[in-house]
């Protein structure tokens, strides 16, 4: 069997569809996260180590992929599963070990009998209560895309795509990785012009069409990649905490830098929110992925934005640190701002999201009231069925 049929294959046998012909560059964080199990499958591995392979799946590809685990276990592989999705490891997994601060806390024999609030217990040395969205009635549009088009962007292009989002509303948006998630956040970052169509903040159209224009329009974003588009990771986390408006008179004037507010205001944010670092100084770099969102929320909330986009806020993130990210998040909402929230975990945005709306291939395959939607007919939506 030749390499293209046996990567199909595999494709086909653990729903890890890839267009075998792109280039990686191309592909999103999500893409690149499957395209590794792609990779250890094709190696014929006898022990597949999963660092949180779900991010990317709706939830029947995902049941799909535990299919194919539970076969390759009976078969005599080794599959060790890491998850923050308390639900998958008590579904999934024979024994389970708990972590925290770098040392084993705890060994579940039975996962499948432990509740999840015990499992999170363990991971954060406290019980977890996951924050509530109290009622709210959402205000006048503060953000919209309408009809919006765009070329080609990270494997999918957007195709009249219209949506909004309400002062004290945060607007989920759900999709398997690569149907145009990457593009939309681009478009309302001003990173992406669009072909057709038009954004508009607070009743205003964007132009002329850019990054800083939105920014000064009072959106603020938090990018999917931390490491590569949120913060220079060589420099100290100080720097990048000023990254967006370094130019502006409070950190820079005629040209230099102001190190003294620069780092003052670095220690400002780490105080207010508990981000664990040796100093502002530290290199970014050397964060935490949940301290280095931390920072990343830290920065942008110090500016009041009107509304926020934010991609896959708590991938990676333990329980307790995803709970803190949703509650900033919840504050904002609370304030009467916006939020765009991208995610491809399904109980997240049920949990945050007032609205939620399905990208598939590019389009808007239906918006939810949140108290309407499930996992299943979110799931359903992701895979392009109406």
């Amino acid at each position: 069997m030749g390499a293209l049929a046996r990567l199909d294959e595999i494709a086909a046998k653990f729903n890890l569809r890839l267009d075998p012909d792109r280039p990686v560059s191309s592909l999103a964080v999500g893409e690149q996260q499957r395209l590794e199990v792609i990779k250890a499958l094709f190696r014929g591995a006898r022990l597949l180590i999963l660092d949180e392979p779900t991010a990317v799946l709706a939830p029947e590809e995902a049941e799909g992929l535990f299919k194919a685990l539970r076969a390759m276990t009976s078969e005599g592989l080794g599959i060790i599963f890491i998850s923050h999705k308390l639900t998958e490891v008590r579904a999934i997994t024979d024994r389970c070990v708990v972590l925290r601060h770098g040392r084993v806390v705890g060994s579940i024999a039975e996962p499948a009998k432990t509740s999840s609030s015990e499992m999170a217990r363990l991971m954060c040395g406290q019980e977890i209560v996951p924050p509530q969205r109290p009622a709210s009635e959402p205000g006048a549009v503060i953000l919209s895309l309408d009809d919006v088009s765009t070329d080609r962007h990270g494997g999918m292009r957007l195709a009249g795509v219209s949506l909004s989002v309400r002062e004290g509303e945060i607007l989920g948006i759900a999709g398997v990785t690569g149907n145009g998630q990457r593009a939309l956040a681009d478009v309302v970052a001003g990173m992406l012009a669009p072909s057709a169509g038009t954004l508009k903040i607070a009743g205003a159209k964007v132009v002329p069409y850019g990054p800083r224009r939105v920014q000064e329009m009072g959106l603020g974003r938090i990018p999917e990649d931390r490491m590569t588009q949120g913060m220079v990771t060589a420099l100290p986390l100080a720097d990048s905490m000023v990254l967006p408006r370094v130019g502006t008179a409070a950190f820079s004037a005629r040209g230099l830098l102001k190190p003294g507010a620069i780092q003052a205001f670095a220690e400002e944010q780490i105080r207010a929110f508990d981000i664990r670092c040796p100093g502002p100084m530290a290199r970014a770099g050397s964060l935490s992925g949940g301290n280095m969102q931390k920072a990343l929320l830290a920065r942008e909330l110090a500016f009041d934005p009107k509304v926020l986009i934010v991609a896959q806020p708590t991938r990676g993130l333990d329980v307790g640190a995803a709970r803190f990210v949703h509650e900033r998040f919840l504050d904002l909402r609370a304030r009467r701002r916006g939020l765009i929230v991208i995610s491809e975990d399904l109980e997240e945005l049920l949990t945050l999201s007032d609205r939620i709306a399905v990208l598939y291939e590019g389009r808007v395959a239906g918006i939810l009231p949140a108290d309407e939607a499930t996992i299943e007919k979110l799931g359903l939506l992701m895979t392009g069925a109406h």
